[in-house]
C-alpha cells in the first residue's frame, strides 16, 4: 500500500467564504445577529408550541419538529463558522469533521421529510375537514416524524462512515466554511465511486420523493379550493399553506440551484453560497414566515406574554 494513503490526519483546515481579512469582522457581526435570531425564533416556535394548549395540533405538531430541525442543522454549521472569522487558523479536529458531517446530514434530510409531512397534513385538513382528527391521529403524527429520523440517521452514518473509513491523501484543505461531503471527496485517495454513486442516488431519492408528495398533496388541495363556493373558504384554505409553501419554496430552490446547475457552471464558491442559504438564511426565516403569517402564534406569544407579566418579582 503506499505510504501516502496511510497517512493520519487530525484535523481539517477549513477555508471558510472569504480569505479577505478586512471581510472577517463585518461578516462576524452579520452572521452572528442571523445565527442569534435563528436561535432565538426556533427555540421560541419550539418552547411556545410546546407550552399553549391551543397550540397542540397535527399542524404545530410538525410546525415544532421543523423548528428543532432549523435549530440542529443551524447549529452544526454556526458556531463553528463564527470562531473561524475570529481565529488565524480555521482547524477543525478530525472527529468533530465527521460529527458535523453526521448532523447536518441528519437535519436536512429529517427537514425535507418533515414539509413532506406537512403538506399531507394541509391536504388532509383541507380536503377531509370532517376526518382530520380521525386521519392525523397522534400515532400518525409520530410515524410521519419518528420514519424521517430513523430514515435520515441511517443515511448519515452510512455516508459519514463510507467517507471516514476511506484513505486521505495527507491534505487536508476543505474548500468550504463546513465539512460538507463534495468538499471531503476531493481529499481522498482511495476510489470515491461508490460514495458518490450512494450520495447521488439518495440525494435524488430525496429531493424526488418528498416534492412529488408535496406536488400531489398540494395540487389536490387546489383542485379542492376551486371547487369552494365561498370567497371566504378559498381565502382561509389559501392563507393556511400560505407559511408552508413559502418555506417549500425556499428550500427545494435552493436546493434545485445547487444540485441541478450544469457541471461547467459548478464550483465550490456557487455551492458556499446556496450553502449559506440553506444553512444559515432559511433556518433564521422560517419561524418569521410561521409567526408574521399566523394568527394563532402571535395569539399564542400574546398569552405567554401576559402570563409572564403576571408572575411575581
Amino acid at each position: 500500500m503506499d505510504q501516502q494513503n496511510l497517512t493520519v490526519l487530525e484535523e481539517f483546515i477549513l477555508m471558510g467564504l472569504t480569505d479577505r481579512p478586512e471581510l472577517q469582522a463585518p461578516l462576524f457581526g452579520l452572521f452572528l445577529v442571523i445565527y442569534a435570531v435563528s436561535v432565538v425564533g426556533n427555540l421560541g416556535m419550539v418552547i411556545l408550541t410546546t407550552m399553549d394548549s391551543r397550540l397542540q395540533t397535527p399542524m404545530y405538531f410538525f410546525l415544532r419538529h421543523l423548528a428543532f430541525i432549523d435549530f440542529g442543522y443551524s447549529t452544526a454549521v454556526g458556531p463553528k463558522m463564527l470562531v473561524n472569522f475570529v481565529t488565524n487558523q480555521n482547524s477543525i479536529p478530525y472527529n468533530w469533521c465527521a460529527a458535523q458531517l453526521a448532523f447536518f446530514i441528519l437535519f436536512i434530510i429529517s427537514e425535507l421529510f418533515i414539509l413532506s409531512a406537512m403538506a399531507y397534513d394541509r391536504y388532509v385538513a383541507i380536503c377531509n375537514p370532517l376526518l382530520y382528527t380521525v386521519i392525523m391521529s397522534p400515532r400518525l403524527c409520530w410515524v410521519l416524524v419518528a420514519v424521517p429520523y430513523l430514515y435520515s440517521a441511517f443515511l448519515s452514518l452510512i455516508t459519514t462512515i463510507k467517507i471516514f473509513i476511506s484513505s486521505f491523501c495527507g491534505f487536508n484543505v476543505i474548500s468550504h466554511f463546513y465539512c460538507d461531503s463534495l468538499p471531503l471527496l476531493t481529499l481522498l485517495c482511495s476510489s470515491t465511486r461508490e460514495i458518490e454513486l450512494i450520495i447521488l442516488i439518495f440525494s435524488a431519492f430525496n429531493l424526488v420523493s418528498s416534492l412529488l408528495v408535496v406536488l400531489v398533496s398540494y395540487t389536490l388541495i387546489l383542485l379542492a379550493i376551486l371547487r369552494m363556493n365561498s370567497a371566504e373558504g378559498r381565502r382561509k384554505a389559501f392563507s393556511t399553506c400560505g407559511s408552508h409553501l413559502t418555506v417549500v419554496v425556499l428550500l427545494y430552490a435552493t436546493l434545485t440551484f445547487m444540485y441541478v446547475q450544469p457541471k461547467s457552471s459548478h464550483s465550490f464558491d456557487t455551492d458556499k453560497m446556496a450553502s449559506v442559504f440553506y444553512t444559515l438564511i432559511i433556518p433564521m426565516l422560517n419561524p418569521m414566515i410561521y409567526s408574521l403569517r399566523n394568527k394563532e402564534v402571535k395569539g399564542a406569544l400574546c398569552r405567554i406574554w401576559k402570563k409572564l407579566n403576571k408572575l411575581p418579582r
